[in-house]
């Protein structure tokens, strides 16, 4: 079984978040950036898993963006992964032209399972794993917290309002993956040097234009000050969610 693992590199949660252009853009200098999480924490690590229990197959991570992304895949191979790709294109892509140039290398490529985290800790879209499977036209399984594979079959595990839901579904699919789904792995001395030699290749996007502009970003607004009332003055917190909280 051959997997492709879709890992991006997102701010350090530590980073000091600011705009430029009128606010149109990401301040990205100076900012310390990583993989993100739940692409690493949990696609990556669980399709590794599988790889080894079947003891056959390929982990393939795939990212689309800039040449300096390869830091990034070099890490996410120093894990475990066989093989990277580099999509060169542009940072900061709508999921649209992200989810499109992966789907078509997948495609060409024939990966049994496409898998995602089930979001970015920065932008929070939710939207490229849906995408790659409509593209694909395979089934898409969302906030996937279990996965088990028996031949081309997989089961499927994610919490629901109130329960657990348990699916099967057969390869090819897409699949993003939430906490629960595997452990961090740290990578060792030996991965780190093996991934020097591990095969990292660059293609060019097929390029294309963007569905979604993104207009303006505004910062949150600065929390207010804690008000305190004494447990005797009822009236006062009344007014207060009433006039100033608009609560009530």
């Amino acid at each position: 079984m051959n997997i492709l693992v879709c890992v991006s590199k997102v701010p350090d949660t530590t980073a000091k978040i600011a705009f430029k252009d009128n606010n149109t853009k990401f301040a990205s200098e100076g900012v310390t950036y990583i993989l993100n999480p739940t692409d690493e924490w949990y696609a990556l690590v669980r399709a590794l898993e599988l790889k080894e229990a079947a003891g056959a197959g390929k982990v393939t991570v795939i990212n689309v963006g800039g040449a300096e992304n390869d830091q990034y895949l070099r890490k996410a191979l120093a894990i475990g992964a066989d093989d990277a790709v580099l999509i060169e294109s542009a940072d900061d892509l709508e999921p649209f032209y992200v989810a499109k140039e992966i789907a078509n290398y997948a495609k060409a490529n024939g990966y049994d399972v496409v898998v995602t985290g089930k979001e970015t800790i920065d932008y929070n879209s939710f939207s490229v794993g849906g995408m790659i499977a409509e593209f694909m036209d395979c089934a898409f399984i969302s906030q996937v917290s279990k996965w088990d594979m028996n031949g081309n079959v997989a089961t499927l595990n994610r919490e629901v309002e109130g329960g657990e839901e348990v699916m099967e579904v057969s390869t090819p699919f897409v699949l993003s993956a939430q906490k629960g789904m595997a452990d961090q792995r740290l990578p060792n001395m030996k991965g780190i040097m093996m991934a020097k030699t591990k095969p990292l290749a660059k293609i060019a996007a097929a390029g294309g234009d963007p569905l979604v502009t993104i207009v303006k970003f505004d910062e949150p607004k600065p929390k207010s000050a804690v008000k305190l009332f004494s447990v005797d003055d009822v009236e006062s917190l009344v007014k207060a969610l009433n006039e100033e909280a608009k609560v009530i």
